[in-house]
């Protein structure tokens, strides 16, 4: 937002904090720069800019990177870039068929991670499981470094005990979700503030903040886990919804299958979670008698080359081009990222398929959007967890310049939700 667009009523102390919040953003998409470049760039003044710089030095949350040596005159330039050190974010990132809890630092590293590749347990044994996750990752920081912790994102589906039909699973399993506040139990279990967000959005946030969004300010965000979920970026910001579920691409309408190993479509129409997404390629491989109950299975399929994966990636194309034209005409935007839970040539294989459909079935006047490999494979649930108190608390956001109730940001709205 430029400060031509600030509201009436912003304090000092608030444009202050917008203003450091830009300086962030500024040197997370560029990895250097110069004071005057960020003075450039954020619309600031010099003297403005160099006040922003000492305090968030002091703060810890950048660091100089050395010197500009570009053979002009006068001094050379120092160069700034976020300190790594300068906080850190754990995320949880809750499936129907996983559980993951991980540790980034500030510039969305990997630092540690547990994972349980197993059925969700009921919520109370999910807690457990996820309450010593998070002890151990502590553990990994340095005493005075655990002081920086942003706090706990926590990502999962909403409705967790919906279209279980669809993903081959046992209803009894998944009824408890629908009535528990898992973030609400987390962050009483914890001591942590804690940032729930629906799993599609959270990985869309990590896009965002670390990933191909540091050069991209809109984009449709595709993720293609045992089901498939997305998000939606305008503007640079996550557009969110109501009740959160904004960029629930599972639940478009599609028509059937054409794979033999498809389920009947309920009066002809299907929904997009049916066709585009790793259960249904279980269902196909296990259909044709080959293995692919794991994420190891799957990825074996898929480096293999197996005819019955291509078989998928052909019914999954023709599912997704509609998709990708309702939501680029709705929506404009430009770029589509994939990511997938399962690589090994996947994305790349899908992205070259697609780009050819959606080139053949362009309508009149109109482009296909850019299709862009995502930046975090089986890793982006998790680090979009890892990424919400990130977000929420490192991220230039509007609304810290109209009034102060708005800071406490997603994790009241998730849990109205």
């Amino acid at each position: 937002m430029r400060r031509s667009a600030i509201r009436r009523g912003t304090n000092s102390v608030q444009l202050r904090r917008y203003n450091e919040r830009l300086v962030l953003q500024t040197l997370r998409r560029a990895g250097e720069a110069s004071k005057a470049e960020l003075a450039r760039q954020a619309e600031l003044t010099n003297t403005a800019i160099g006040g922003i710089i000492a305090q968030l030095e002091d703060d810890g949350l950048i660091a100089s990177a050395g010197k500009r040596h570009d053979g002009g005159r006068g001094q050379p330039a120092t160069l700034y870039r976020l300190a790594p050190k300068g906080a850190y974010g754990i995320g949880v990132r809750l499936d129907r068929r996983a559980l993951e809890t991980v540790l980034i630092d500030f510039d969305g590293a990997l630092i540690a991670r547990r994972a349980h590749d197993r059925l969700l347990p009921a919520p109370a044994e999910a807690l457990d499981i996820v309450r010593l996750d998070v002890a151990e990752l502590l553990a990994a920081l340095d005493p005075a470094d655990r002081s920086k912790l942003a706090g706990i994102g926590l990502a999962q589906p909403y409705n967790l005990g919906a279209w279980l039909h669809q993903l081959d699973l046992p209803p009894a399993d998944f009824a408890a979700w629908d009535t528990v506040d898992f973030a609400a139990l987390l962050e009483e279990a914890t001591g942590l503030p804690v940032f729930g967000e629906n799993d599609g959005t959270a990985a869309a946030v990590a896009e965002l903040f670390y990933g191909l969004g540091r050069g991209l300010d809109d984009f449709l965000y595709l993720f293609i886990g045992p089901a498939i979920g997305g998000g939606v970026v305008l503007g640079g910001d996550c557009l969110r919804g109501p009740t959160g579920n904004a960029g629930d691409v599972a639940l478009l309408p599609v028509g059937p299958g054409r794979l033999p190993s498809a389920p009947p479509a309920p009066k002809g129409r299907d929904i997009l979670l049916t066709r585009a997404s790793l259960n249904a390629l279980t269902r196909h491989l296990q259909f044709r008698g080959l293995a692919g109950g794991s994420r190891a299975e799957l990825a074996a399929a898929v480096a293999a080359g197996l005819p019955a994966v291509s078989e998928w990636l052909d019914d999954c194309v023709d599912a997704l081009t509609d998709a990708i034209w309702a939501s680029s005409a709705l929506l404009e935007v430009t770029s589509v990222i994939i990511d997938a839970d399962v690589d090994d040539g996947l994305i790349d294989a899908l992205i070259a398929r697609l780009e050819r459909r959606l080139a053949a079935t362009a309508p009149e006047a109109s482009g296909p959007p850019r299709l862009l490999h995502g930046s975090f494979g089986c890793d982006a649930g998790a680090i979009g967890a890892a990424s919400l108190p990130m977000f929420f608390s490192f991220s230039p956001r509007a609304s810290i310049l109209t009034r102060s109730a708005d800071e406490r940001g997603w994790r009241d709205h998730a849990a109205a939700d």
